[in-house]
C-alpha cells in the first residue's frame, strides 16, 4: 500500500524495491500520483504499471482543471499549474480514469476520508470518531495527510474509546477486531519528520498491518526539482520530511 507519489521518481523506484523484494500479491495506491516533485509522468507510468488499483488524490485533480488551485499553497499551486503544461497526455488520461474512493477485500480506500474523500486530513481522534461512524468498512485506508499513522475503535461494550498514534518503522497492527482508519504515509513527500519514503504493508488473511520506511536518493529528487523551475521550497523540505 502507498500513498502521496507526488512525481517523486527515486521515492517511489525505492519504495518499488522494496516491494519487489517482499513479493506481495497486489499493490494500491491511494493517490496523489503528481504534484510537488519534476517527474509526473514516469511516475505516473509506473504506477500503470505496478498498481493492481490506484485512487486520484487532490493535486491529481487539480491538475485535470477538477479543482482551484486557489485552494493550494503557493508552492503546490506552482507545482499544478507546471504539472499541467508538463505532463503528457497519456499521463493525463490515465488521471481521468481515477476516482477518489474505491474498495478492495472489504477494505475500504479513501485518498482523504471517508467524510471527505479528497480534502479532509484526519489527525485527530475526533476526525476519526467522525469517520468510524460514517464508514460501512471496519477497516480503512487514507491517505493525504503525508503522514504515517493510525486510528483505531475498539468493539463496543469494551469501554475504551478511540485512540491513535505514529506508525513508525516496523510497527505492527492487530487488525483482528475494532475499526481502524490506517495512512502508510507519504512515499513521496512524508512530513512526519522522517524523511524517508513510507509504505504499509497489509496481510489480509493474518489481518494484520505493518509500517515501513526506505531510504532513498534525496538528493537526486531534489535536484531535479530544482533543475524543473518548480519552487526550491519544495526541492528543502525533502531532507527534513516535513
Amino acid at each position: 500500500m502507498i500513498s502521496d507519489v507526488h512525481s517523486n521518481l527515486p521515492a517511489l523506484e525505492a519504495v518499488l524495491g522494496a516491494i519487489d523484494a517482499a513479493g506481495f500479491e497486489e499493490l494500491w495506491c491511494l493517490g496523489d500520483l503528481v504534484g510537488y516533485g519534476a517527474e509526473p509522468d514516469a511516475c505516473t507510468e509506473l504506477i500503470r504499471e505496478r498498481c493492481d488499483l490506484s485512487l486520484a488524490g487532490n493535486h491529481d485533480l487539480a491538475v485535470l482543471g477538477g479543482l482551484d488551485v486557489g485552494a493550494f499553497s503557493e508552492p503546490a499551486a506552482e507545482a499544478v499549474l507546471w504539472t499541467r503544461e508538463k505532463a503528457s497526455e497519456r499521463t493525463l488520461e490515465f488521471l481521468r480514469e481515477l476516482e477518489p474512493t474505491g474498495l478492495r477485500e472489504g477494505i475500504g480506500l479513501f485518498h482523504a476520508s471517508p467524510r471527505d474523500p479528497i480534502w479532509e486530513y484526519v489527525l485527530s481522534t475526533e476526525q476519526a470518531d467522525a469517520c468510524f461512524d460514517l464508514q460501512s468498512e471496519r477497516i480503512g485506508l487514507i491517505g493525504h495527510s503525508h503522514i504515517a499513522l493510525f486510528f483505531t475503535r475498539p468493539d463496543p461494550g469494551e469501554g475504551s474509546e478511540t485512540h491513535g498514534a505514529h506508525g513508525g518503522d516496523g510497527a505492527l497492527l492487530e487488525l483482528g477486531r475494532g475499526a481502524w482508519l490506517i495512512n502508510p504515509g507519504s512515499v513521496g513527500q512524508p512530513r512526519d519528520g522522517d524523511p524517508r519514503a513510507a509504505w504499509l504493508e497489509l496481510d489480509t488473511g493474518e489481518a494484520s498491518a505493518r509500517f515501513h520506511r526506505v531510504e532513498y536518493d534525496i538528493g537526486r529528487a531534489a535536484e531535479a526539482i530544482v533543475a524543473a523551475g518548480l519552487p526550491e521550497q519544495l526541492a528543502d523540505r525533502l531532507q527534513l520530511g516535513t
